[in-house]
């Protein structure tokens, strides 16, 4: 296996933006590193762009009951992780495309919570063969949270209806980028992984096998940490912004 470059977290993080799909995204993507920001004293709030109204195979539940539930399930895993704020878009499940209109609405919370660091979901469709090819509201909630850090946010003249809502420009210093193929950030969360697993098994309508799911995700956890010499890692595409 080739090195891996272990980068650093930028220095000082005082406030933390994750931007992802679905209640649930950002509990399985990193929940132990959003609780190990939390504990070092980041605050940290959520974006979540669509309602999860889809996300069942139960015929017997329907999507306004499935969206409550997953809106109740989120701000339950959330306050285990010291999550303070989550704004849901509300945008349909299933039906997410990386519109102007979900950049700019991006763009709004990331100048209205003004953070430092923002974590984001992989754009790109992976293709090593990893069971798990993508949803396409993942994607375009990727592209859309990149295109929101850069230039949206940061650029005065994009989307000037923000500024008439007193939004001025916020230039994000970091944006760690999760389930990417090649890693170049390692988050030692040894002390935090059982939390953030307590915080993803509040997903319940989401985990039909919490057994299953929990090896799951620790046995991850350990492939990841092992390269560079961790008993158990987050990975993110460290990008930082000039």
């Amino acid at each position: 296996m080739p090195h891996l470059e272990r980068h650093e977290l930028i220095q000082p993080i005082d406030r933390v933006l994750a931007v992802f799909s679905h209640p649930d995204d950002a509990e399985f993507s990193a929940a132990a590193t959003i609780a190990w920001l939390s504990a070092a004293g980041a605050r940290v709030d959520y974006v979540v762009t669509t309602d999860g109204g889809k996300g069942t195979e139960d015929p017997g539940v329907t999507s306004a009951q499935l969206t409550a539930t997953r809106t109740a399930e989120q701000r339950a895993a959330a306050d285990l992780l010291g999550v303070t704020e989550i704004v849901h878009l509300g945008y349909p499940d299933g039906e997410l495309t990386a519109s102007l209109d979900l950049r700019r609405e991006i763009a709004r919370q990331i100048r209205r919570f003004r953070p430092d660091l923002v974590i984001a979901q992989n754009p790109v469709r992976r293709q090593d063969g990893n069971p798990f090819i993508g949803h396409p509201d993942h994607l375009a909630t990727g592209e859309a949270t990149l295109a929101a850090v850069y230039p949206a946010a940061r650029d005065r003249l994009n989307f000037p209806e923000l500024l008439a809502d007193g939004l001025e420009p916020w230039k994000v210093r970091q944006v760690l980028v999760s389930g990417v193929e090649r890693a170049n950030l390692y988050i030692d969360v040894s002390g935090t992984f059982e939390l953030g697993l307590q915080a993803l098994l509040c997903h319940a309508s989401q985990i039909p096998d919490r057994d299953a799911v929990e090896e799951r995700v620790r046995q991850r956890a350990a492939e990841l940490g092992e390269p560079v010499g961790l008993s158990l890692a987050n990975a993110f595409l460290s990008i930082v912004i000039d």
